[in-house]
């Protein structure tokens, strides 16, 4: 919940990214997401990261938020991923571990160099995103581009109902907590933290059952529609224009 706060909080802030058009975002920061992607070229993946970085300083995101929420996780599981890279690849040895005796090459140190590069540019544009766009124009914007309606109502149900259970969750321990007298014992804890699932699963399907009937009763037949109208300005067409520039050079650039 305190996440969902700061994104909308950030996303209200007069920044580059909080001016331009949902679907111009999605569209410029996919692009440079397939560029760094594809990218081959080490230095062309971190131009792209640093790209971000400034969008990031323009738009009044903090550079510590994105490294809390995002570079952290991502270095850890790009990392964990990519560190048997090092000795696994064959190539030039640089030196061998001590006491191990394994090599490592500068060809398994470039590959898991691209590894992490790409990932913590891709969960930096993502975050980006969230952090400049309320999360219905978001949503509105994929439709807008052309994504599945199943998938935008998948999201758009999972984000609204993510918060009922976690009230619905809360609600449950603290209803336990006033009724009781001291501290569980570690199997009674145990048997209570088990009892919760089960609780919030059957809350959660008979949820997911009366909304949908719900929505079946209002005239849903499987579109999804938002009062929100876009408009594109002329700063809008600039911004998707220097997008799509910076995105083919870096496609270019990194073969």
């Amino acid at each position: 919940m305190e996440h969902s706060a700061a994104a909308e909080a950030a996303a209200s802030k007069p920044g580059l990214l909080q001016r331009l058009d949902p679907r111009v975002k999605v569209a410029g920061l996919l692009g440079f997401l397939v560029s760094s992607a594809l990218a081959h070229r080490l230095s062309t993946i971190l131009g792209v990261f640093g790209a971000a970085l400034i969008l990031a300083l323009l738009s009044r995101i903090s550079l510590r938020r994105l490294a809390k929420r995002g570079w952290a996780g991502a270095l850890l599981f790009s990392g964990s991923i990519a560190l048997p890279a090092v000795f696994l690849t064959p190539g030039r040895i640089i030196f061998r571990l001590p006491f191990l005796d394994w090599p490592v090459t500068t060809q398994g140190i470039i590959s898991a160099a691209l590894l992490i590069a790409r990932v913590e540019t891709a969960v930096t544009l993502s975050l980006l995103l969230i952090l400049s766009t309320p999360w219905p124009l978001v949503l509105k914007a994929l439709r807008a581009l052309g994504a599945p309606v199943v998938l935008v109502v998948i999201l758009g149900m999972t984000y609204r109902y993510i918060f009922l259970l976690l009230a619905a969750a809360r609600d449950l321990f603290e209803a336990r907590q006033s009724r009781m007298v001291g501290a569980l014992k570690a199997a009674e804890a145990r048997r209570f933290a088990t009892s919760s699932i089960g609780v919030l699963l059957s809350k959660s399907l008979q949820l997911s059952n009366e909304a949908h009937l719900a929505m079946l009763s209002r005239g849903f037949r499987g579109e999804v529609y938002s009062l929100d109208e876009f408009a594109m300005r002329p700063r809008d067409w600039m911004a998707l224009a220097a997008f799509a520039g910076l995105a083919i050079v870096a496609i270019w650039t990194g073969r």
